[in-house]
């Protein structure tokens, strides 16, 4: 938890305000809005391709290099390369595609609503012409990645198989794709620049698979490398038309447009592509000393065993599931045997804690706060209180009247109000 603040932090302080300004600020060296932009074109980037996701999806690519694979997504236990790439199951497939849809949904008020006003000229155009520009995008994407997985499935396996999750980091992949130009392409640039996106998202995913860097939910490909093509593809696409309307000036447009009118003028993309560098090296120059820093603190990183454990037990003290036993290549016994690590541990630093505790304010440790039968039998759920010392003392005690088969002392110890749980040691013991 203390590398989500950190980097947090790290973000919204110092890293996405150079951006932000830099790029829709009217003072920004790159912004479109500028009284004297960069070759008098500026870089047009109307909902944040770049200012968001671009920055989101590098700073994921630096993370993920740095932190390394999960265990067991390429390596077994032992440091060995697995034959085959683990996959690691979502926990529930209708509540990513539940997700998914309230990400679509929120796209709206993300692209539409940044023409901030309807009360302006015509921005009510504008903000009708970018939702159906949205829904176009994020629908190729989606329809491409199905069916093109589907096409590389039956060739690899001969079996047709949908990917319902493909379908939908596709259908994302469409949605970043047009954030940047979403207010100035036409609606079938849209479909287009829609279906580029899922064949790049399909496509960086797999060749992620195969250079072992682990992007457990893949947000390098639907973010950064989607918003890299979003960005560019406004130097490609954008009219003559919505450039007028949205930016007020029509001197720089689209790539495609410009040899229509026979000038080959490329101006715009020079910027679009200018503003990516820039977006991608501000990001590699302030994360990467940052998340190395954490990584060599030991912040970055969860535990050995937490993570063979599952991190829901221990962050969010939720249960093992059945079906992830046997994801690292060991069979039930052996993941129980972790679990049993696990539960040792904590049990060891909780005693732990409270013995120092006990030491220094003279407090008590209730019996029911520790979750052990060996020290309480059956009296978990009771309100009396022990002493930490007097657990170990208590031990010590019973251990000793074992060794020398003195059963009246045994007596002694058990009648002396030890309870159900040290009669229970003892007939273990003996």
């Amino acid at each position: 938890m203390t590398a989500y603040l950190a980097y947090s932090i790290m973000l919204a302080a110092f890293v996405y305000p150079v951006v932000v300004h830099s790029i829709w600020s009217p003072q920004g060296f790159l912004s479109a809005h500028n009284s004297n932009p960069l070759w008098g074109s500026g870089m047009v980037d109307f909902a944040g391709g770049s200012v968001v996701h671009l920055t989101g999806g590098m700073t994921a690519l630096i993370a993920t290099m740095i932190l390394g694979p999960r265990a067991g997504r390429f390596y077994d236990l032992s440091g060995e390369v697995l034959e085959e790439p683990r996959e690691f199951t979502g926990h529930s497939l209708a509540l990513q595609c539940l997700g998914t849809f309230i990400l679509w949904f929120g796209w709206y008020g993300f692209n539409a609503g940044s023409i901030i006003s309807l009360m302006l000229d015509d921005n009510y155009l504008v903000v009708s012409h970018t939702a159906i520009n949205t829904t176009l995008s994020a629908a190729a994407g989606c329809v491409m990645t199905l069916f093109l997985s589907t096409i590389v499935g039956v060739h690899f396996t001969g079996e047709v198989t949908f990917n319902l999750q493909y379908a939908m980091n596709g259908c994302l992949s469409g949605l970043v794709a047009i954030t940047a130009g979403c207010s100035v392409v036409e609606s079938w640039a849209s479909i287009v620049i829609g279906l580029v996106s899922g064949a790049l998202y399909l496509t960086c995913s797999k060749l992620l698979v195969q250079w072992k860097i682990d992007d457990a939910v893949d947000a390098i490909p639907v973010h950064m490398i989607n918003g890299i093509w979003g960005s560019l593809s406004v130097g490609l696409f954008a009219t003559p038309d919505l450039m007028d309307r949205v930016y007020e000036t029509s001197a720089h447009v689209g790539w495609f447009y410009s040899w229509g009118r026979g000038s080959a003028d490329a101006t715009l993309l020079a910027c679009q592509v200018i503003g990516v560098l820039f977006v991608i090296g501000w990001v590699v120059c302030m994360m990467t000393p940052f998340f190395w820093s954490m990584h060599y603190c030991g912040f970055l990183r969860a535990d050995s065993l937490e993570e063979i454990v599952g991190l829901d037990i221990v962050y969010h003290g939720g249960e093992f599931r059945k079906h992830r036993r046997g994801s690292f290549g060991s069979d039930e016994g052996e993941m129980d045997e972790y679990l049993r690590k696990y539960e040792r541990r904590k049990e060891k630093a909780y005693c732990k804690k409270n013995d120092e505790m006990a030491d220094s304010h003279g407090r008590s440790v209730p019996a029911n706060s520790i979750h052990q039968e060996s020290l309480h039998g059956n009296g978990c759920h009771g309100r009396r209180t022990i002493a930490p010392n007097m657990i170990e003392s208590l031990d010590t005690t019973i251990n000793a009247a074992i060794r020398d088969n003195n059963s009246s002392d045994i007596a002694n110890i058990v009648d002396s109000g030890s309870g159900n749980g040290s009669e229970e040691r003892v007939a273990r013991s003996t």
